[in-house]
């Protein structure tokens, strides 16, 4: 990832001709390249490659960007840092879109399913974070694959698989967490959780880092630093401070969801532990929007979105470092992960909506199962030469065993199903012997 040049310095700019950089204010084919450069919210990195109105030289404009977006930011501090964001049109129409409009339309869309299925969205969507989550920092195993393991309960074979299998146990604890307030020790707990058996040295389990060897970079050129983090030794204040500031609304309103992204951030930027400090931040973001009502992030996962522009998720981080901690630049990009997790969310209950139809029309072709029931056999449908064991209809349905167990062994009594006998497990699949139909 190549690191983005640094801005010029605003004051050196001006030393060079004030006068003629705020003359250009008054240009309209100038004003009007300012607002769609602020619009789009471009970084010096950008904006210098850009073909300029009038052909003016690109670091006068930067100037006028820059007199803009701080005469309309915030300022935050942090730990004596400072930090600044601008709620752009846009952050402010996708903020909305989160307060009013979603959690209402997807009230009525998720209404519409069973409360068996609500949960089972809710399981897939945990699990798809923890996969995406983990695959972000380097895990191997495909999407199938690991919903294999998390839906079977299998034991992890090696590295990627354990990180999967952490991060899915790690975000359960997490939704079951939404009345706690964050301590350093719940921050040290979801480390630990996330990394166990994962790291090189199992002393960096559930422990902040003891030294300053540890740089952001490219793993593959040494001298390229993306990011060198604060002295270890004022970790554990940092992660003090952290804590009352997510747990204290302060003087001044923060909205829960920007609040969110900035802890997230600031996971990454304090560098706590030695690994795992992605998957942390990640995991607290989670936290903190569900302790301020926002449900319906359980059933979103925001990692996909993330790794499906792993680059530009690298970038937001570093565009902010190199201007001055302008957080808009993050915030913008983690806003626009949200939007994308929302819309694949509509698309999915969407879809369920269809499938739980499809179920409703099984029921009456067969009768004598229930809805969970014809869900089920739905499933096998979609895949008829697959075997199902009780544990994935358990994990995936989010029922008991005994449930799980009798939900099968019902519709194999009907006929639908064959139950085989492998060594000491069950396996059930779909049977060739009475034609099913879905209509």
């Amino acid at each position: 990832m190549k690191i983005p040049e640094k801005p010029p310095k605003v004051q050196e700019v001006l030393k060079e001709m004030q006068e003629g950089v705020f003359k250009l204010i008054e240009d309209p084919k100038i004003g009007k390249f300012i607002a769609k450069c602020n619009k789009e919210y471009v970084h010096w990195d950008q904006l210098r490659y850009k073909d300029m109105p009038n052909n003016v030289n690109p670091k006068h404009l930067w100037v006028i960007l820059k007199f803009f977006r701080e005469s309309h930011s915030r300022l935050f501090r942090f730990n004596g840092w400072s930090f600044r964001y601008l709620l752009t049109d846009e952050s402010e129409r996708q903020l909305h879109i989160l307060d009013k409009g979603a959690a209402g339309n997807l009230e009525t869309g998720l209404g519409s399913m069973n409360t068996s299925g609500r949960e089972r969205y809710i399981i897939s969507s945990l699990m798809e974070e923890a996969i995406a989550s983990s695959q972000l920092e380097g895990a191997a195993t495909t999407r199938q694959v690991a919903k294999e393991i998390l839906r079977n309960n299998k034991k992890p074979r090696d590295y990627s698989e354990q990180m999967i299998v952490n991060g899915f146990r790690t975000i359960q604890k997490i939704v079951k967490m939404k009345e706690k307030s964050i301590t350093p020790q719940m921050i040290l707990d979801f480390q630990k959780e996330i990394t166990e058996r994962t790291l090189k040295s199992e002393n960096d389990v559930g422990k902040f880092r003891d030294n300053n060897e540890i740089v952001v970079g490219d793993s593959l050129q040494a001298e390229k630093i993306y990011h060198t983090p604060p002295d270890y030794k004022n970790v554990p204040k940092l992660i003090e401070e952290l804590c009352e500031f997510a747990n204290n609304d302060g003087e001044v309103f923060i909205h829960p969801i920007i609040k969110g992204i900035i802890l997230h951030f600031l996971i990454g930027y304090i560098h706590p532990f030695n690994d795992g400090n992605g998957r942390t931040a990640r995991s607290i973001f989670y936290w903190y929007v569900l302790t301020r009502g926002y449900w319906l992030f359980e059933y979103m996962s925001i990692s996909r979105i993330l790794l499906r522009s792993k680059v530009n998720y690298g970038m937001a981080y570093l565009y902010t470092e190199t201007d001055d901690n302008d957080l808009t630049y993050f915030i913008n990009y983690n806003l626009n992960a949200v939007e994308e997790a929302l819309h694949d969310m509509e698309e999915h209950i969407t879809k369920k909506q269809k499938e739980q139809a499809e179920a409703m029309r099984l029921i009456k072709t067969i009768k004598n199962i229930n809805l969970r029931q014809a869900e089920i056999l739905k499933e096998f449908i979609k895949v008829p030469n697959k075997g199902f064991v009780i544990g994935e209809i358990m994990n995936t349905y989010n029922v008991a065993y005994d449930t799980a167990r009798n939900d099968l062994l019902h519709l194999a009594r009907l006929g639908y199903l064959e139950n085989i006998k492998v060594q000491k497990k069950f396996i059930f699949k779909l049977s060739n012997k009475r034609a099913v139909h879905s209509q």
